[in-house]
């Protein structure tokens, strides 16, 4: 299901760096070398329908190269 973020991002933290990401070979090979970081947060996210709910979210994230691959894991409303 696709959805956009509304508002910031709070209450970051990190789960996974370097060598114990699973996929770091393929991030590093779709978009580059970078110090690759698996974290995760919380925020308001609208979904298709228009409904607005609190979500945690997980992704990867390396300087340089940004956010990729957000994906909500659970409702927290």
């Amino acid at each position: 299901m696709e959805f956009e973020i509304v508002g910031d991002i709070h209450d970051i933290e990190r789960m996974a760096v370097h060598s114990s990401i699973r996929d770091v070979a393929r991030l590093r090979k779709i978009y580059g070398r970078g110090r690759w970081r698996k974290l995760k947060g919380v925020a308001r996210i609208r979904l298709q329908n228009g409904k607005i709910r609190l979500a945690e979210l997980h992704w990867y994230q390396a300087h340089g190269v940004g956010r990729k691959e957000i994906r909500w894991k659970r409702y927290l409303d």
